[in-house]
């Protein structure tokens, strides 16, 4: 077992990350953070009605810190943006990988279903 990796294969970038996305309110900063190159963490927690200011600036931590987004600071002010080449990078590779298993699996049992009927035309 290589360091980073946990037994199943997974990084540990991206445990962190699908902790992280388990969040409802962590899903919905993240799909208005994918509409904006970026956004400061104000105008951001103004578009999140579903915690306060407060709350939002605890779950971007959390996003920042699985590194499912970045933050750039500009004088007194945070400015988030989705970070594609994070731990987002090992999350989508991971279910890319169990997905087109399943997909190639579903295909291969379709064909081989395919091959034991016979057309009749007539």
């Amino acid at each position: 077992m290589s360091a980073g990796r946990d037994r199943s294969g997974t990084s540990f970038g991206a445990d962190l990350a699908f902790d992280a996305l388990a969040d409802p309110v962590r899903r919905e900063i993240l799909s208005v953070l994918a509409e904006h190159d970026e956004l400061s963490a104000g105008a951001l927690a103004e578009q999140i009605h579903t915690v306060g200011r407060t709350a939002v600036s605890t779950h971007l931590r959390v996003l920042r810190i699985a590194g499912l987004v970045t933050e750039r600071r500009a004088g007194r002010f945070r400015f988030y943006a989705i970070d594609p080449s994070g731990a987002a990078a090992d999350v989508i590779r991971l279910l890319h990988g169990l997905f087109r298993e399943s997909l190639d699996e579903a295909r291969s049992a379709v064909e081989t279903r395919g091959e034991g009927h016979v057309a009749k035309t007539g």
